[in-house]
Order: C-alpha cells, then sequence, then structure tokens
C-alpha cells in the first residue's frame, strides 16, 4: 500500500462499516497524516530529491503500518527515527541517482531546551544522524576530524594541527579541503555500527563537553595513544554547517 495523501484519504459517499481491520488503518492514519509534511522534510533533507523523499516517506508508511503500535510509546519519535533511518539507508546502499545535498545542518546538538520534548529531540537525533552520514560518506578520516572538530567543536587551526600531527597552516587546508569535498557527488560505504557509535560520542560530546570517546573514534590509535587527556568543551548547542566560513 502506498504512502496515503490528503487526496488518496478522501472518501465519497456513505462510508461502510469498519472492521477491526480497517479501524486499525484508521488509528495508524490519524497518527501518520499530520506528521507527513514533516516526514517529507527530513527524508528530502537527507536523500536531496522529491522522488526519493516520497518513497521513503512511503516505506515509513508501511513500517507503521506493520508494527505493533501499541508498543510504541511515542509515535511521532518512531515515525521520525524510522524515516531518517530509511533515508540514511538510502545513502549508504548506493541506488541513489541524483546529488545528495551539501549542506547538513546540524540543529543544536547540545541544547538542554529540547530534552523534554520528544518530538524535538527527535529531530535533533535526526539532523545529527543525517548530517554525520553524508560526511561519512564523503571525507576521508582526517578531513573527518578535521571538519568536525572544526566546525562542530570550535578548535582552533593549532589544536587541530597537534591532534593530526601536520602544521597549523595544513590544518586550514585540510578543513577547506572537507568543505569542498562536500560538493563532489563521488561518496563512499561506511558501516552503519561505525555511523551509530559516531552519532553517539557526536551527542555525548555535545552534552557533556567530554570529547574523549569522539577523539577515539576520528583519530587513528597510534595518535590517540600519544594525546594528553583531552580538556573539557563548554557544553551547547554544536552546528556543522557545510558552508561555513573556515
Amino acid at each position: 500500500m502506498s504512502a496515503p495523501t490528503p487526496e488518496t484519504t478522501t472518501t465519497t459517499g456513505p462510508p461502510a462499516a469498519a472492521g477491526p481491520a480497517e479501524n486499525g488503518l484508521d488509528t495508524a492514519l490519524d497518527v501518520f497524516m499530520p506528521q507527513r509534511k514533516r516526514l517529507l522534510r527530513i527524508a528530502h533533507r537527507i536523500v536531496g530529491d522529491v522522488s526519493e523523499a516520497e518513497d521513503v516517506v512511503q516505506e515509513a508508511w508501511v513500517r507503521w503500518q506493520l508494527t505493533d503500535r501499541a508498543e510504541v510509546k511515542n509515535p511521532v519519535a518512531f515515525l521520525t527515527t524510522t524515516t531518517t533511518r530509511l533515508a540514511i539507508n538510502v545513502i549508504q546502499s548506493g541506488r541513489r541517482r541524483h546529488e545528495t545535498p551539501s549542506e547538513p545542518q546540524m540543529t543544536d546538538a547540545g541544547d538542554n531546551a529540547t530534552f523534554d520534548d520528544p518530538m524535538l529531540r527527535a529531530e535533533r537525533t535526526a539532523a545529527v544522524e543525517s548530517a554525520l552520514a553524508l560526511l561519512m560518506a564523503r571525507l576521508t578520516p582526517d578531513r573527518l576530524a578535521a571538519y568536525v572538530l572544526r566546525k562542530g567543536f570550535g578548535y582552533t587551526y593549532e589544536e587541530l594541527a597537534k591532534l593530526l600531527q601536520i602544521s597549523a597552516t595544513n590544518a586550514r587546508v585540510v578543513v577547506h579541503r572537507a568543505q569542498a569535498r562536500l560538493d563532489s557527488k563521488r561518496q563512499r560505504p561506511f558501516a552503519t555500527e561505525s555511523h551509530r557509535r559516531l552519532v553517539d560520542a557526536f551527542r555525548t560530546a555535545a552534552d557533556t563537553g567530554d570529547l574523549e570517546e569522539l577523539l577515539g573514534l576520528l583519530l587513528s590509535e597510534e595518535r590517540v595513544r600519544l594525546l594528553p587527556p583531552p580538556a573539557r568543551r563548554p557544553t551547547g548547542p554544536a552546528h556543522l554547517p557545510a558552508r561555513h566560513a573556515a
């Protein structure tokens, strides 16, 4: 069954008597339809194509129908997470025909005001997941590390130079090249588990200021062993705009 739209859900004439299955579908629609436009925006932000975003939302609708909805405590968060993961799968699978948007946006990853709002928390997680998926698909490990730390946590070029064991001038070059690389159509596959761990570490760093786990994932083991214990960074919003003056 395709994803419902306002047009496809309009009925004419007197309604027929509904059975248990139809009542269940009506309940699923009552939850899904108010979220549909928002889910399309999330999917489009990740895959960068209207048709593919529609496909993602259709698959989310199918998943929602097949889910034991009585066990879902937060339907909005479930739909947001499902749509995000499906869209990220499109990036990872190599089935994409169009260029992914080169401006990943991480909304206030350390904004404590979102903690008590399930919808905002789900959208925040979706933004972080989609941005890091794009960066992992397009950047080499050194460029990924430099870009995330520079744009997400305000590292200076001198600090990046020490971490990457290069000069401050070269650190600036690495960040600029990372930014330019985001305009490329070429992508590389990445492991789902690696992506999940990086998302978790990024959010921990943004929420607590403790970057030890994040640095352990971004840097090689040899470099990490040579580092002193990382200083805590200020907590608060962490952004990764792809187009930002370096």
